[in-house]
């Protein structure tokens, strides 16, 4: 008797043509293993979700559900994207919500207010999961962390988690330079912050720790992007 899972994975491969997990794999660019993988925490990958949907325009609620549509009409809105920690559609029916992208060019920060001057440029559909209290969400226009962030994906946000944590990723207001995101390591011997791109063309800069953390927007959350 099938479960939720084999039932979501027969309609993919009824939906592609797939015969065989090899066939699966190749249409997900994607190891074979890494389906192993999923049946083994019984969840279909949200990156599986986003590549059925941009190759064959399938509907995740159908995928996941058998709920129709099979096939999204163009305009629908549509919760996409990859979550850092690799989070997977439940066999219920996933619950999502619209929330407010601001463009990272042009915003303001008040530090001693705590107080970002943001600037709505669409809505995104996002799994009720990745909400917080704190969130606000932002579509990467640079190219400094790239390959781990591309240039058009989306930047979860949380404005509640400031504090420093050395090595993780935060979203950064600096002079001259306005809201970037970088990863903030914390050097105690010189008192001073190193501000690290993952992008070996941008190069990265150090900073005095005062000069960094009243600028610190947030800790970044999730990145929903295409692989």
């Amino acid at each position: 008797m099938y479960n939720a899972f084999d039932e979501a994975l027969e309609r993919i491969k009824r939906a592609t043509g797939a015969r065989t997990q090899v066939d699966l794999a190749a249409i997900l660019g994607i190891r074979q293993s890494s389906i192993s993988d999923a049946k083994r925490r019984q969840s279909i990958p949200a990156d599986w979700l986003l590549k059925l949907y941009r190759s064959h325009g399938l509907n995740p609620d159908w995928v996941t559900t058998g709920e129709a549509p099979q096939v999204l009409r163009e305009g629908l809105a549509l919760p996409v994207g990859l979550m850092e920690s690799g989070a997977g559609y439940a066999s219920d029916k996933p619950k999502s919500r619209q929330v407010p992208v601001s463009a990272m060019t042009g915003v303001t920060y008040d530090s001693e207010k705590g107080v970002l001057e943001e600037k709505p440029i669409e809505m995104l559909a996002i799994p009720e999961s990745f909400a917080c209290p704190g969130l606000t969400v932002f579509k990467m226009e640079q190219q400094d962390m790239e390959p781990i962030i591309r240039r058009g994906g989306y930047i979860g946000i949380n404005k509640d988690q400031k504090q420093l944590r050395s090595g993780e990723a935060f979203a950064v207001v600096l002079p001259h330079e306005g809201l970037v995101i970088r990863r903030l390591i914390n050097d105690f011997e010189k008192d001073e912050i190193i501000l690290r791109t993952e992008n070996s063309s941008a190069a990265g800069q150090s900073l005095p720790a005062s000069a960094v953390i009243g600028k610190i927007v947030g800790r970044v959350w999730w990145v929903l992007q295409e692989l």
